[in-house]
């Protein structure tokens, strides 16, 4: 068996990263592509490879030579490579794909071992290798029977989103046995290059033959093992995560992204925190069906937006005011600030980053549970000249929760003081209590030094979305921050959401009874496993306490053998402290499973 590479493409969408270099010089992790992958060919035992060149192919061979692979290797050229794509490259090569058995390669691609190990392993002497189609693949997409033949090939103008399911993109990795390029491959491929010229993919051919029903192509089906095509930047930033050999940059890599992760299909989150249950599958249909107006239109002012959250919260539209997550309206509040303010730790850090750390006081609960009382705060707090108090109430990421009758005290308290309370009730939907919102248009009205913020990421399950509302009697301040940020703050799909939500205001309320039930039980399941204190939590996630083990080597652990990614704690708390997030049961099963593996 041999090895045939296609070299020859410039990959322009590279930009500067391939200015002087051919796009399989491209270097993942400190290795370039060809080096990887020309080492993994090497482990197969091939009796050749033939690469075909074209941009800077000078180069590139001159590079191979310095790379020690000692399988003898053959340079086909490809002098019009700016003016054709990979079946002119191929047909350049096809006298070698009639001399043995073939494994055929696009250059731009990095891949683990055991993708070619699915593929030579295969007894089957000709396939093309396929995975299932995900939001990030680009490119030729087949249908498959059950026996693996290729139904038909999916065009870019066939392309329908409502059929991914039924979808598989192909890898750009194939095996052809010498029987099938003497007998079909090579005359189709001369015969469709004749008709339709030099600037098409070798793939079409692949598509042909198929059409024909010739017998011998078959699809080989990955499962699980992992690959990724290089096109543009981005697609390189996530290969330098995806494979990332050290797990310490590997965990580092991935977590830096802060999210994103529908471009790690198989990885499972539960480091951030939103409701499983909810939107229902109906509001989500209802915003698909406006997909193209809301993404044709601008969306409303700050003005009108506001009128839509006083709606839903049922507050005056002076009082509130909508942000692009609640992230954009914590940095425009702390702004407003000036003097000492109180922090609670651990805690969501975003609001102490926002602030001086010379002008800030910090309260940490003398306890491994890290929970605290409002009587607690009250005590702390009473002698520290503060000016300000923020309170996140569950906290994150301990799950503490002060009871609605204790805030009002604590409301009352900080009236008296002159201090002004922000309270962040992002998680409070969570919580077992019923009806212990702040945002209350009375409560508001009487106690204006009081500020009560809540993401509507957290507790409503639209991230993507990026809302938020801050609440607040102080009219003033809340005009400012009006004032402060963009006055198209939100987008038009986030607009639209809080205009149609009142309709779903039900489905949210069986949310968020399926979500507490699924937390206790999580809750419950997590305590049974020995090396694991659980603190009690009333959000959607659960601090737990790792007796055993170290937590940095769990998380790597889970990541690499599990694709599970968790929270680490340990600079937060200075213990060792996880936080994981509450999935659906499904999820949660899994991670439940990965942990009594891990920890012994």
């Amino acid at each position: 068996m041999q090895a045939l590479i296609l070299a020859a493409g410039m990959g322009k969408r590279l930009k500067e990263l391939t200015q002087n270099n051919t796009k399989c010089m491209v270097t993942v992790n400190g290795v370039s592509l060809i080096d990887r992958m020309l080492h993994q060919i090497e482990k197969q035992n091939v009796s050749r490879i033939v690469i075909v060149v074209g941009y800077e192919g000078q180069k590139l061979i001159d590079y191979i030579s310095t790379l020690d692979i000692r399988t003898p290797i053959t340079y086909v050229e490809n002098p019009i490579y700016d003016k054709t794509n990979n079946i002119y490259s191929l047909a350049l090569a096809k006298d070698w794909l009639c001399k043995d058995d073939t494994l055929l390669f696009e250059s731009d691609l990095i891949f683990e071992d055991a993708v070619l190990d699915v593929l030579i392993n295969d007894p089957r002497d000709t396939l093309a290798l396929v995975d299932k189609f995900e939001s990030w693949m680009d490119g030729t997409c087949v249908k498959l029977s059950e026996d693996d033949r290729i139904t038909s090939f999916v065009s870019k103008k066939e392309f329908r989103f409502e059929d991914i399911g039924e979808y598989y993109k192909t890898v750009n990795i194939s095996k052809f046995s010498k029987d099938f390029s003497e007998k079909y491959y090579v005359p189709f491929l001369e015969a469709y290059e004749k008709a339709l010229g030099e600037n098409q993919y070798y793939e079409e051919v692949l598509k042909v033959i198929t059409i024909l029903d010739v017998p011998r192509i078959r699809a080989r089906r990955l499962d699980g093992q992992c690959w990724y095509e290089i096109d543009d930047i981005q697609d390189l930033d996530i290969a330098e995560s995806l494979f990332a050999t050290d797990p310490d940059e590997k965990a580092s890599l991935i977590q830096g992204r802060y999210g994103g992760y529908w471009r790690y299909p198989k990885m499972k989150d539960f480091c951030y925190l939103v409701n499983p249950y909810f939107p229902p599958r109906k509001m989500l249909d209802e915003i698909k069906a406006n997909f193209d107006i809301l993404i044709s239109e601008y969306p409303s002012g700050m003005r009108v937006n506001s009128l839509l959250a006083a709606k839903n919260f049922d507050v005056h539209k002076e009082n509130i005011i909508v942000g692009n997550g609640a992230a954009e309206l914590i940095k425009s509040l702390m702004a407003q600030f000036t003097g000492v303010t109180g922090f609670i730790r651990p805690t969501f850090e975003e609001y102490p980053h926002r602030y001086s750390e010379s002008e800030s006081v910090s309260f940490v609960p003398a306890n491994k549970d890290f929970s605290y009382t409002a009587d607690d705060v009250m005590s702390f707090f009473d002698d520290k000249g503060v000016s300000q108090l923020v309170i996140v109430n569950p906290d994150n990421p301990s799950g503490n929760y002060i009871p609605k009758k204790d805030l009002l005290k604590l409301i009352d308290w900080a009236k008296e003081k002159g201090i002004r309370l922000v309270i962040d009730e992002s998680f409070v939907d969570f919580a077992e209590e019923e009806d212990c919102t702040l945002i209350d248009r009375e409560l508001l009205d009487n106690n204006p030094h009081l500020y009560v913020m809540k993401s509507i990421s957290k507790s409503y399950g639209v991230p993507g979305l990026r809302l938020g509302v801050l609440a607040s009697g102080d009219v003033a301040t809340i005009a400012r921050m009006k004032k402060d940020v963009a006055i198209w703050n939100i987008n038009s799909f986030g607009e639209f959401y809080m205009q149609i939500f009142e309709k779903y205001a039900n489905d949210y309320k069986k949310a968020l009874v399926k979500i507490r039930a699924e937390r206790n039980r999580f809750q419950a399941e997590l305590s049974r496993i020995e090396g694991i204190r659980v603190i009690p939590s009333q959000a959607n996630y659960i601090m737990v306490e790792l007796l055993k083990g170290e937590p940095k080597e769990l998380l790597k652990a889970l990541l690499f053998k599990h694709q599970i990614l968790i929270k680490d704690l340990v600079a937060k708390t200075g213990g060792k402290y996880l936080r994981l997030a509450v999935r659906n049961a499904e999820d949660n099963d899994q991670l439940l499973a990965a942990l009594k593996e891990e920890i012994r």
